[in-house]
């Protein structure tokens, strides 16, 4: 074989590793990846059913439930619609009813949500981004509802 050919073939070999490299390194970071979900966009069914994904809105005032052990049941909303939370272990000092949260975990069979992480606000005027745009999103539902409810 010519040295021109031997360089090819390594070339070759060289560019279909690299491939395979990056086919592992995309596939990795593509079944790591967690999107943000509104509780509206939940109750859509828009939300995976068998992937971890985000959770954002506001705690319901009154909705939080302590059970046995560290179980906290409660409930997020964007201001259109609610979703069920349920997260066992210790939830974060900012913690409270009204508040911003985001919560990250999967739907289970039932269409509750299972939060493995509670993530809340860390001041009086922050929100993420997420949540923020989701509860105007939810405004923006619950205003295009009662129009057409008046409407009738």
């Amino acid at each position: 074989m010519k040295a021109r050919h031997k360089r090819f073939v390594f070339i070759f070999v060289g560019l279909a590793a690299l491939g395979v490299a990056a086919a592992l390194i995309f596939n990795a970071l593509g079944s790591n990846m967690s999107y943000f979900y509104s509780p509206t966009e939940v109750v859509r069914n828009e939300a995976p059913q068998n992937h971890v994904f985000r959770l954002g809105g506001m705690v319901v005032s009154g909705s939080v439930q302590r059970g046995q052990e560290l179980t906290v049941r409660f409930l997020i909303t964007d201001t259109a619609n609610e979703v069920k939370v349920s997260y066992t272990g210790i939830l974060p000092d900012l913690f409270a009813e009204g508040q911003g949260v985001v919560a990250q975990g999967r739907l289970n069979g039932q269409g509750e949500f299972v939060a493995d992480e509670v993530l809340a606000k860390h001041d009086e005027t922050y929100m993420p981004p997420e949540a923020a745009a989701a509860l105007e999103q939810g405004k923006l539902e619950a205003m295009k509802q009662s129009a057409a409810g008046a409407g009738r």
